[in-house]
């Protein structure tokens, strides 16, 4: 640490609570994008495109690679970890997410197709 008297400046000390605090909350404004980014928000901006807003698949995309609606039995009795296997490396054409979206907004995204059941 620097001898303050020898740089002619004043050392701030601020109190310890007060360092905690301005941490936390430091922290908590990081993270409110990650947040603020539900499974459906996610989703939209990235699978919408083929799979449809309603997961049925009937995009120009989504009919063109015979995509499976992600409400059908067939999607919906995969596991949480098979369909986040999927999204992270991608399958066929669909391509990898793992270097695009974090562990937790897979899973989130995963946690969002469960909710397309018909």
């Amino acid at each position: 640490m620097k001898d303050s008297r020898l740089y002619g400046t004043r050392e701030l000390r601020v109190p310890r609570p007060a360092v905690v605090f301005l941490v936390l909350i430091a922290l908590a404004l990081s993270s409110s994008d990650t947040l603020a980014e539900s499974g459906a928000d996610i989703y939209k901006a990235k699978c919408s495109p083929c799979h449809a807003a309603s997961g049925a698949g009937d995009t120009m995309l989504g009919k063109n690679m015979k995509l499976r609606a992600l409400g059908s039995p067939d999607v919906q009795r995969q596991s949480d970890q098979e369909l986040a296997n999927i999204i992270s490396r991608g399958k066929n054409r669909m391509p990898a997410y793992d270097r695009k979206l974090s562990r937790d907004q897979i899973a989130a995204v995963v946690q969002y197709i469960r909710s397309l059941k018909p």
